[in-house]
C-alpha cells in the first residue's frame, strides 16, 4: 500500500532521496493505492494550484487501485476509533490505508508520523 505522503513525495520528485521512486518502480513490487489516498492526492493538487491529471496518470500507471467498500469502510471506523484514542489526528484516510493493507496483508509505504507505531509502516 502506498498512503497519499508516499505519492506527494513520488509526484514532487523528493522521491529520490527517500527511496520511494525505487520501490514504486521496482517492477517486482505489486503497489496498490486506496481511492480514498486518490481523493488526498487529488484534494492536495487542487489545493496548491496545481493540475491534478498527472497524478491520476502516475497512480494508475504505478499501481493498482483498491477501492472502498461496506467492509472496508466498517473495519475503517474500528480502526480509527480505536487509534484516535492515542493519536488524536488520526485521520479517517489513514484507517483505510491501514485496514486495506491489513486486508491485503501488506505493508504501508509511508512517512505519515500517524502510522509510524503500526507494524505495517515501512516509513520513509
Amino acid at each position: 500500500m502506498v498512503d497519499a505522503y508516499a505519492w506527494i513525495e513520488y509526484l514532487d520528485g523528493t522521491s529520490r532521496e527517500t527511496g520511494v521512486c525505487d520501490i514504486i518502480e521496482e517492477p517486482r513490487n505489486e503497489c496498490t493505492a486506496s481511492v480514498v489516498t486518490l481523493v488526498e492526492v487529488v484534494s492536495k493538487f487542487n489545493r496548491t494550484g496545481r493540475d491534478p491529471k498527472p497524478a491520476l496518470r502516475a497512480l494508475g500507471d504505478n499501481s493498482t487501485l483498491q477501492p472502498a467498500d461496506v467492509e472496508l469502510a466498517t473495519l475503517a471506523g474500528e480502526i480509527h476509533a480505536k487509534l484516535r484514542k492515542n493519536v488524536d489526528d488520526f485521520g479517517l484516510s489513514d484507517a483505510f490505508v491501514l485496514v486495506t493493507a491489513r486486508k491485503k496483508a501488506s505493508k504501508v509505504l509511508t512517512g505519515d508520523p500517524h502510522l509510524k507505531t503500526v507494524t505495517e509502516a515501512v516509513m520513509i
